[in-house]
């Protein structure tokens, strides 16, 4: 069997050819897999449970298939769609997973996570960060009407493409001593994230230990799959993956 692992999709209407992968995606190739991690940034943004804004009644109903086909599915919280809960995965059928979190892939202890949390350089983004995931923050912000939060969530979003425009990239980025850190603390030698929008697979040495850093692409540019089995961990483009199959 196959696990397969995405993140960064950042659906919306205003990305309909996305969306249309998505459907592909969903309704054609992932349901022969064992296991499907999304990890993060599923949604361009995600104002709560109760947002029946178009794409995600669809999304959500799509992900039901795929957990009612077979399917084992797995979504850990974005920069984006943190605020995803209880409903969520009811409406589904798949699990949210804390981040970071620790999964046996393939009989190796693998270290899951979205990836923004390894990026301690960008310390005005981490100060956001810890705002917005106060859970007293969060119980004020979903007690707004709804399309308050929708609003909010655009300014943010308008707020953050600005400010990303004066970063140098390597702020952007993740901080190895960080991504070590972590590594040692959940004793692995094998992570997977996203966030960063800089697909690859990188191999070091930790702890004289050969130690792999696994990127996965967003769908604004770089859309690809990670596709595991007991033999092998490839990135692949999703076009391809689904040409293939």
């Amino acid at each position: 069997m196959t696990t397969l692992f995405i993140s960064d999709l950042h659906l919306s209407t205003d990305r309909p050819e996305k969306l249309e992968l998505f459907r592909q995606f969903i309704s054609g190739p992932a349901k022969d897999a064992d296991k499907l991690y999304i990890l993060g940034d599923l949604f361009e943004y995600w104002v709560g449970d109760d947002d029946s804004t178009p794409p995600n009644p669809e999304i959500l109903s799509l992900l039901r298939s795929l957990s009612e086909a077979g399917a084992r599915v797995f979504v850990m919280h974005g920069n984006r769609d943190f605020l995803m809960g209880d409903k969520f995965e009811e409406a589904t059928g798949a699990t949210l997973l804390p981040d970071p979190s620790v999964v046996l892939l393939y009989g190796e202890k693998t270290l899951l996570m979205h990836g923004d949390l390894l990026c301690t350089n960008d310390t005005e983004y981490m100060k956001f960060r810890y705002i917005v995931r106060d859970p007293e923050w969060q119980k004020l912000f979903l007690e707004k009407p709804l399309q308050e939060r929708i609003a909010m969530a655009k300014q943010l979003r308008a707020a953050s493409k600005e400010a990303m425009k004066d970063k140098i990239p390597v702020i952007m980025d993740v901080e190895q001593e960080t991504v070590e850190q972590f590594m040692r603390t959940h004793h692995v030698h094998r992570l997977i994230h996203g966030h960063t929008h800089r697909p690859a697979i990188h191999h070091f040495e930790l702890d004289g230990q050969p130690t792999t850093r696994i990127v996965l692409g967003d769908w604004y540019q770089n859309e690809n799959i990670l596709v595991c089995n007991e033999n092998e961990q490839k990135l692949v483009p999703v076009q391809k993956f689904l040409t293939n199959q």
